[in-house]
Parts: C-alpha cells; sequence; structure tokens
C-alpha cells in the first residue's frame, strides 16, 4: 500500500493538533469543567421503530461497506485528478507499481480480497460487487429515510440534533478529558447523552450519510456527462469517489469507536437500551443482541454463497428492484458534456483482450484497408462499408470523460461516424429496439478468468440514436491504435466503459436481446454478470 505524505497530514494532521490542544489546556489551565446534564426534557428511550431501524442499518452497511471494498479493489488506486494517470494516485491498495515495459491493462491491475472481507470476495468480481452495492444502499437509503421521518415526527430528533452552539464548547470539553485519559463519567445514554456524543451521531446521521448518498452519483456517466456541474460539487469524479472511500472509512472508524465505549460503560445495560428498550441488568437484551448480530454475519455469508453458486438469480433480482429505480433517475438525462483540447489526459489505461484471430491480425497488419463493416439483422438496408465509405458519410470530433466500471477515469478526443447516420442508412425495420455490436476480440469467464468466447454488447435504439454516440475510428486526433480497439469501437458517453465495444467487426439489430447468446445484453452481463444498468 501507498499513500500520499501530503493526505497523511491532511487527514491526520486536524485530529493531532486537536489532541495537542487538548494536552496544552490540560497542562497550562487544568481540565475543563464538564457540564452538569439538565434533567431531560426530550424523549428518552428507544422506541421499537428505532430499534428495529438501528439494526437494518447494521445489517446493510456491512453489506455495503464489503461490496464497495470489493468495487474498490478492481481499481486499487485513488485519484484526485480524472486522468488517472499511474504514480499521480493518493492512495495505492497494491503493491504493484504499472510496469512501462509491457502492456499492463486495468484488468492486470485489480487485486485479489478475501471473502471473509469482500463482498463476493477474489478478483474480477466487480459486476457482483455492484449488484450487492446498488441492492444494499436502496434498502439502506430506504431505511434512513424512515429513520428520520419517524425521529421528528415522534420528536425524538431533540436528543441528536443541537438547539444551541453552547454544545461546541461543551462538547470541547468532554473531548479534552478523553484525549487525556481522564474518561468522564458517562451519562446513562437511555435518557441522555453527553454533547460530544449528540455530536458525533448527529454527524453520522446528517452528514455522513448524505455524504455517502450524494458522492455515489457523481461517478454516474449518465449524471456527470449530461449536467458537468455535479461532479465538481466534489470537486471532480474521482474526488467523488475518494470522498465516498473516506466516508467509508469514517462509518467504519464511528463504528468501532461506538461499540468500544459501548462494551466499555456498561455493555449489559447498553445493550439492554438498544436490543429490548430497557434500563436495567437483565442480560436479556445482551443475548438477544448476540443473536442478532450471528444472524448479520450470517446473512453476510449467504450473500456471498449466492453471488457463487446463484450468480444468475441475484442479476436477476438486481435487474428486478434497482434497475426500474436507478433506471428512472439516470435513463432520461442524455449526454452533453465535453471538453476541451487542453483536458486531454496524458494517460488512457487500457482494457479488455487484444484480439487473437487470424481475420483481425491479417487486417491489422495491412492498415485495415480491407476491413468492411457489416450491419445485418432487422434493417430494410443491409450496410457493407470500408473504413473509406465511413469517413465519407460524415465525422464528428467530440472530446468526452471516460467512466470505466473499475473506477478509473480519462478525457480523450475521439472521431469518427456518429450511429444515427448508420442507423438512418441501414433503414432499421419497426421491430428493431436493439443495436447489437459483435467484436474481435474475446471475453472473460466470471469464473475462471480464463478468455473465451467472442466479446459483444447491446444500446438501445434510443441510446444509439444520441448525436454524442459514435463509431470512433480516431483517438486524441490520431487514428485509433490497436490496444484502445482499432479499425473502430463505440463511444456511448451516459454508460460505462464495458458497453463500449472495441475492435468492431460487425453489427446486428434486433427486436431485444433475449436471442442473443445468454439473453442479459451483452458479454459481460452474459458472463460476468454485470448489470444490464451501465449508466452508473
Amino acid at each position: 500500500m501507498r499513500i500520499s505524505r501530503k493526505v497523511v497530514l491532511l487527514l491526520v494532521s486536524p485530529l493531532l493538533l486537536l489532541i495537542a490542544a487538548a494536552y496544552i489546556q490540560w497542562g497550562v489551565v487544568g481540565l475543563p469543567s464538564i457540564p452538569a446534564l439538565a434533567l431531560a426534557a426530550e424523549p428518552s428511550g428507544f422506541p421499537a421503530w428505532l430499534r428495529i431501524t438501528h439494526y437494518i442499518n447494521f445489517l446493510f452497511l456491512t453489506l455495503l461497506i464489503r461490496s464497495g471494498l470489493q468495487i474498490l479493489m478492481d481499481h486499487p488506486r485513488l485519484y484526485g485528478n480524472v486522468h488517472c494517470t499511474p504514480g499521480t494516485e493518493w492512495l495505492r491498495l497494491t503493491p504493484v507499481e504499472v510496469p512501462m515495459d509491457r502492456l499492463w491493462t486495468a484488468k492486470d491491475d485489480s487485486r485479489h480480497l478475501s471473502p471473509w472481507i469482500g463482498l463476493p470476495g477474489y478478483r474480477h468480481t466487480v459486476g457482483m460487487a455492484r449488484h450487492w452495492h446498488f441492492l444494499s444502499v436502496l434498502f439502506w437509503v430506504g431505511n434512513g429515510v424512515a429513520f428520520v421521518v419517524l425521529l421528528f415526527g415522534t420528536g425524538h430528533w431533540q436528543r441528536l440534533v443541537p438547539m444551541s452552539w453552547q454544545i461546541v464548547p461543551d462538547a470541547w470539553a468532554v473531548f479534552v478529558h478523553y484525549a487525556t485519559f481522564h474518561v468522564p463519567t458517562e451519562p446513562n445514554g437511555f435518557y441522555h447523552y453527553n454533547a460530544l456524543q449528540q455530536l458525533a451521531y448527529f454527524a453520522v446521521v446528517f452528514i455522513l450519510a448524505p455524504l455517502a448518498i450524494l458522492t455515489g452519483p457523481s461517478m454516474s456517466p449518465a449524471l456527470t456527462n449530461r449536467f458537468k456541474w455535479y461532479p465538481v460539487i466534489p470537486g471532480n469524479r474521482q474526488i467523488g469517489r475518494s470522498i465516498h472511500f473516506l466516508v467509508m472509512c469514517a462509518f467504519l472508524a464511528f463504528v468501532v469507536m461506538h461499540v468500544t465505549m459501548v462494551v466499555l460503560s456498561g455493555f449489559v445495560r447498553n445493550m439492554n437500551h438498544i436490543v429490548v428498550g430497557t434500563d436495567g441488568p437483565s442480560p436479556v437484551g445482551l443475548i438477544v443482541g448476540l443473536l442478532g448480530i450471528g444472524v448479520v454475519a450470517l446473512l453476510n455469508a449467504l450473500a456471498n454463497w449466492a453471488a457463487w453458486k446463484h450468480p444468475r438469480a441475484v442479476q436477476h433480482a438486481s435487474k428486478a428492484i434497482v434497475s426500474p429505480i436507478m433506471g428512472a433517475l439516470l435513463d432520461r438525462p442524455a449526454p452533453q458534456a465535453e471538453f476541451r483540447r487542453e483536458d486531454v489526459s496524458p494517460f488512457f489505461w487500457v482494457n479488455g483482450n487484444l484480439p487473437t484471430c487470424d481475420e483481425w491480425k491479417a487486417l491489422a497488419a495491412d492498415g485495415f484497408k480491407n476491413y468492411r463493416l457489416k450491419v445485418r439483422g432487422l434493417v430494410e438496408n443491409p450496410v457493407d462499408l470500408s473504413l473509406d465509405d465511413l469517413l465519407a458519410l460524415g465525422k464528428k470530433t467530440q472530446i468526452t470523460l471516460h467512466h470505466c466500471i473499475q473506477g478509473w477515469s480519462g478525457i480523450a478526443a475521439w472521431g469518427g461516424l456518429p450511429l444515427a447516420e448508420l442507423v438512418k442508412l441501414a433503414q432499421p425495420r419497426s421491430s428493431a429496439k436493439v443495436v447489437v455490436f459483435y467484436s474481435f476480440s474475446e471475453g472473460v469467464e466470471f469464473s475462471t478468468g480464463i478468455a473465451g468466447g467472442q466479446y459483444y454488447d447491446s444500446l438501445s435504439l434510443k441510446d444509439a440514436l444520441n448525436p454524442l454516440t459514435l463509431l470512433a475510428y480516431e483517438m486524441n486526433y490520431q487514428p485509433l491504435n490497436h490496444l484502445h480497439g482499432a479499425p473502430l469501437r463505440l463511444r456511448v458517453e451516459n454508460q460505462l466503459g464495458f458497453k463500449m465495444v472495441k475492435w468492431i467487426q460487425a453489427i446486428e439489430l434486433v427486436e431485444d436481446v433475449k436471442s442473443i447468446n445468454k439473453g442479459e445484453g451483452g458479454y459481460a452481463e452474459d458472463n460476468e454478470y454485470f448489470g444490464e444498468l451501465a449508466s452508473i
């Protein structure tokens, strides 16, 4: 692992400065007095709805963190810039430095993660990890909304929301005692929190959770390429990704501190508070609470089991639950964002398997002079075109931000034929709803990691007709090179990179994807269990 010194200082310095200030205050003027807690006028205790939502939050937070770590390890580097040039990352969770003397793809860069930690674990499982992440986030957000509504609807918000700025000096007084190991007497949390506890719980509910929710969409190609201002709020797409990771770290730190204090300040009584809603020494809360933790562990194990033994069922469950909700939010915005020539990235990760078939090798050896693009299927006018023919149909150049499902990004200038022009030439029949792209390259099997079978993917006709959807034959004002998809690759700017088929061999228009191979929409969807939703 490698982490930038500047980032370490930026992250650690505030806490160290606070601790130093606490010791200075203790040494110069002594420990501050902790104000006595007034008799609580606000509601006390933990009603059933709070205890239930607390438990549900714990379950889905564990699933979110485990699947999030798995997603991160598919590109275990965090950046402060959208170019993702190796060496510019502020955090590298891999010992590997990108070798410059041989081909090193983004797929090569992914890391193994133990299934004891990651969901589902191992390498190249980002598709399944995303299913669990999105399924979990929908229920986590729904549970959080229910919690906040009930919090304000029942008056229990008064226990979390500070009513006066006096809470700041009061919380500082408590912090000085903790930082200098003069642990103050803990209040009975059934009735009242001290000022530091109240601020911590408020921050988790009203700062960390919204940050997690808002930074997630900053990585969506559909939103960022339609609303260019959205990722600018955190800074850029990669800063949003970094903040998302740091929020996860903050949640983990809070959980560790929270559990530690629950144990140290009266484990049995505290468990009675949050599990059965009573304030007493009975062991019932502890027993039931430990059983509940066991159930959470079991459900996490079942999630891993389902990911490996029934991946298609998980994929279809995500399709049924996540796709309608996310699709309603993300399918409507058409991509518009473009960049300037000076914004082009100095480095653009290579991904995918370079074709090894004799047909592509022969075409490449001759500079693709004999290449012919065939458009077939549900069309009135089957098309057979050379690269020169494509060039004669018209050319568009666009500078756009690429989003890889693994997490990296990059800006490049693409030149090519708007796909809408080719579709118009082919004259699709009224029954044609989907455009399928076939590659000279092979895909990789989910379970084995071994290449096998022609790569392909599909677009809705709506996305195909968008002005920013290109059949690109140029990259950064030069003929498209072999590694990035020559002779022809797809650019569709509201989708993740795996949808942008490289080394295109042929195109087919069909009624739906069910008739194509395993019927999920593409090679990655069929064999690596990626979701059909590629807009986030």
